[in-house]
This record gives structure tokens, C-alpha cells and sequence, in this order.
């Protein structure tokens, strides 16, 4: 049997374990602490399931896949305390928004999963809203894994360009996770008059820091963005949004200040990142306090 772990019982871990529930493996969710989680899925608020959760320091069975699912201010901690679960072979996905963590990794099996998943933790509960899906990068260990899920509803997609694929959801996540976490609003603050231009503004100038990467996107890729932030629905937040709301750290050094390092290393003027990047950063002390 295989044994499959995933740390981090936020919306993206419980998600992925909720999804990998029925396959015929074992299959266990770690936190800092034990719970049970009420968790809904496809945007049904209606039938709730439960999710166990157990302390990640009182597991003790290597697994043969891991599934990292917290968010970039929490990898340090996890990393500090997980290594009683691998084995030399264990595989390693890191499911989280952002880039430039895998340097932290001295695993040989690490990969880095570009996560499509939706959803928001209150409490206890969790709130599956859309998609399933995680991008990786194609090699022996992700194919052996797409077919392991394949049954499941997690979807695993494989590509040629991982890179790519890290830059594309890295731009998706720019624009609309800085919107709304300085907003502090939902989805609905894109009716706002001139908030799509200014998401418009902001995507190019990340597709112009990607081309100094040598990362190659056609501008249509901005209205192919903008279109799926069109479909999101208009009450439901981004990652960045819920911390903010919460108090809690921000990914930003992942996002906009990865961005705003690279576009400095290649002396590129980003007036709109600039100015983001310095305002997300002003909220760091209010939630450092």
C-alpha cells in the first residue's frame, strides 16, 4: 500500500486530501495539532464532510509521497520537523503559491506544483470553491504519481515547461491576490471603475519581468487572465485576502517581492510592482504586532 501524507489543513491540503481520500492508500493530513475539520466541496455549503487532522510531530511513518500545502511563511517551521517522514525515496510535491523555495529543500525528490485550487479555511471549516488541479513538471517520479491519482479527483498535469507553467500561475496570482488584499475586499472589487486596468497594468509589467527570465508570453495572455478572474465568483477571496483578514503573514516575498528582486536584477522601471510591492509591505507591522 502506499502511504501518502499531506501537511498543511488549509484549503489547498484538505482539498488534496479530500480528493485522495477513496484511493486505495493510506491516506493522512498533518497539522500543528489534531482536529477535525468540517469540509465542503465544489462550492456545496450544503453537505459537509469531515476530515481528520494529526499533529505532524507525532506521525512517525515515512510516507512514500508528501504533499507540503502551507503557505511560504510557515515552510521554514515544517522544515524544521518533518524529516522522520521521508524515506530516500519519498516524493516530494510543494503545493504552494509563489517562487523560490525549493533551494530550501536538500531532499533529491522535490518537486514544485503549480496548484490550482480555490478555497477558504474559517476555523474548522473549509470551503472547496473550484478546481483540482496541479501542474508538474513531466519525469519518472510525477508520471509515476499522475497514475497513482488517477482514479481520484485530483487532477495531476504533466509538462515539458515547469518553468512556464510557475511563471503563468505566478502571474495569475499577482494582480488579483494584490487587489484584494489591499482592498481587503473579494472578487468584487474588479466592478470597482479603473481596477481592471489597473490589474491590466500591473500583468504586463510581469510579463515584461518574465522576458528578462527568458520566459516568453504573448500580451494576449493578459485578457486570457483577466478572463479567468472574470470567473471567479464575486465572494470569493484570494489566499493573500484571508491572511490579511486574519492577521497572519503574507506571501508576498513569493509573489510581488519575487517579482520586484528580479525586476531589479535586470534594472527594468515597474512603477505599478513598486508601489504594490511598498504597500503590502506596509502591512507587515500591523500584522506582525
Amino acid at each position: 500500500m502506499i502511504n501518502i501524507a499531506v501537511i498543511g489543513p488549509g484549503a489547498v491540503g484538505s482539498t488534496i486530501a479530500f480528493d485522495l481520500k477513496y484511493l486505495n492508500s493510506n491516506i493522512q493530513l498533518l497539522g500543528r495539532r489534531a482536529e477535525t475539520l468540517q469540509f465542503y466541496t465544489n462550492g456545496d455549503t450544503k453537505t459537509a464532510y469531515t476530515l481528520d487532522v494529526a499533529p505532524l510531530h507525532v506521525h512517525h511513518q515515512p510516507v512514500d509521497v508528501l504533499f507540503i500545502a502551507v503557505k511560504i511563511p510557515q515552510l521554514d517551521s515544517v522544515l524544521s520537523e518533518y524529516s522522520h517522514l521521508l524515506h530516500s525515496e519519498t516524493i516530494i510535491i510543494l503545493a504552494q503559491n509563489g517562487q523560490g523555495q525549493l533551494s530550501k529543500f536538500d531532499h533529491p525528490h522535490v518537486y514544485q506544483g503549480v496548484v490550482y485550487i480555490s478555497g477558504q479555511k474559517k476555523g474548522n471549516i473549509v470551503t472547496h470553491y473550484r478546481d483540482h488541479k496541479i501542474i508538474l513538471e513531466r519525469n519518472l517520479h510525477t508520471q509515476k504519481l499522475s497514475k497513482l491519482v488517477a482514479d481520484s479527483a485530483l487532477n495531476i498535469e504533466l509538462t515539458e515547461d515547469i518553468n512556464k507553467a510557475i511563471w503563468y500561475k505566478l502571474l495569475v496570482n499577482l494582480a488579483i491576490n494584490s487587489v484584494t488584499a489591499l482592498s481587503r475586499s473579494t472578487a468584487s472589487v474588479l466592478e470597482v471603475p479603473g481596477m481592471k486596468t489597473l490589474c491590466r497594468q500591473l500583468l504586463l509589467e510581469g510579463i515584461a519581468i518574465a522576458k528578462a527570465e527568458h520566459i516568453l508570453f504573448d500580451h494576449k495572455i493578459v485578457d486570457d487572465i483577466l478572463e479567468i478572474y472574470e470567473g471567479y465568483p464575486s465572494n470569493m477571496g484570494t489566499s493573500m485576502y484571508y491572511d490579511i483578514l486574519a492577521n497572519k503573514p503574507l506571501e508576498i516575498e513569493g509573489i510581488q517581492g519575487y517579482l520586484f528582486s528580479i525586476a531589479r536584477k535586470h534594472q527594468l522601471e515597474t512603477p505599478i510592482l513598486d508601489s504594490i510591492y511598498a504597500l503590502l509591505l506596509a502591512q507587515q507591522p500591523i500584522i506582525d504586532k
